[in-house]
């Protein structure tokens, strides 16, 4: 089992007049591990049914190592998909819902066994063949569920926000053995989630979808560190944000003090530290943050290179090893972690380092 290259090529969608998919192109490597994400709405299950071929495509083309399959049926495509729901039989046994898709490609029986058995063992459901799916828990149903996938041998596998139904912990393990053994048969493989660790953890890169377009496309790394868009940065959990006014100069960005800020020079440099700052450009703009980048210091406090928020206590808590506090700075809220015991009302400063923000411009049709 092997992957093909695949190719999404200026694909549109329509359902009756509202577009959904608005041009969407993308260029998969043999073997690798794509997440689409996005919130609901955003067009990434509609993009994954126009690749296996369960919706028809307006315009543009699906191609599978240049073989153009845009107008060919799901069976001839060389892929296979893992479903939200499953969608097993439940009156069938494991073994017989892993065989399912090899009975009706007409497999010979020596064979059928042959391959069941073997998936069986790959997703360590040996000795549980003969029960029925209802008798199974829900990472054994999703295991069965993705066993009927690989035991036609794709060359495609797709998966569905297939970890959805499942409880936090299973889910965490489930997902990393998907990736486990997507690697193990360097299958080519498109995955859609809204879980943002999700696609972080599995994908070897992420396509962050926007009511139909693409956003951004890049390694996990990037698309966290490097945000292009005031979108994309709070999708990627950079949702707080601060107005700033701000002037370039020789090589830093100086902010000017506000009510709730200092004043601040910040380093625009070309390595990873300062890459959030690069073609920032000046004037009024939008300082995207997490919530965990930043630290509490005293009010007076101006670290060099950091920019600093002036706040007040209002809630403490204790989760264990660290206080979380939310910090009112202006009329907006932020958590913050940190190991001193404050007080409510205590003022405080919430420190930003320069790598820890991400600038766009203040107006959204001017972010690049």
């Amino acid at each position: 089992m092997a992957g093909e290259s695949l190719t999404v090529d200026g694909v549109k969608v329509s359902y009756s007049d509202v577009q959904v998919l608005a041009g969407v192109s993308i260029d998969v490597a043999p073997g690798e591990f794509i997440a689409l994400l996005g919130s609901s709405g955003c067009g990434k299950t509609t993009l994954l049914r126009a690749i296996s071929g369960f919706v028809p495509v307006d315009a543009g083309r699906v191609l599978v190592s240049d073989r153009d399959v845009t107008n060919a049926p799901p069976d001839k495509r060389g892929m296979a998909m893992v479903f939200q729901s499953y969608a097993l039989w439940p009156h069938m046994t494991a073994a017989q819902n892993i065989g399912y898709g090899l009975r009706l490609r007409k497999v010979a029986r020596i064979e059928l066994d042959r391959r069941v058995a073997e998936t069986m063992s790959l997703l360590g459901l040996d000795g549980l063949g003969s029960r029925l799916v209802t008798q199974l828990s829900g990472g054994q149903r999703q295991r069965v569920a993705l066993g009927r996938a690989l035991a036609v041998e794709p060359q495609t596998l797709l998966l569905d926000e297939p970890l959805s139904n499942l409880d936090a912990r299973i889910r965490q393990s489930v997902r990393h053995e998907i990736k486990a053994l997507q690697q193990q048969l360097q299958i080519t493989a498109i995955h859609v989630t809204h879980d943002r660790e999700e696609a972080m953890v599995m994908a070897d890169r992420i396509v962050i979808l926007d009511r139909g377009n693409i956003a951004q496309i890049g390694t996990p790394e990037d698309v966290y560190n490097r945000p292009r868009s005031s979108f994309v940065a709070a999708f990627m959990g950079a949702d707080n944000v601060i107005p700033l006014t701000a002037k370039r100069d020789e090589g830093a960005l100086r902010v000017s003090a506000s009510d709730d800020h200092a004043d601040a020079v910040l380093s625009i440099a070309d390595g990873d530290e300062g890459a959030n700052l690069v073609g920032t450009g000046d004037g009024e703009l939008a300082a995207h943050f997490r919530s965990e980048a930043a630290r509490l210091v005293e009010v007076s406090d101006r670290p060099q290179g950091s920019l600093v928020l002036f706040g007040k206590v209002i809630q403490t808590s204790y989760p264990g090893g660290i206080y979380r506090y939310t910090i009112d700075m202006g009329g907006r809220n932020y958590l913050v972690d940190d190991p001193k015991k404050l007080a409510v009302g205590d003022a405080v400063g919430i420190c930003l380092p320069a790598q820890s923000l991400h600038l766009f411009p203040a107006n959204p049709t001017e972010a690049s």
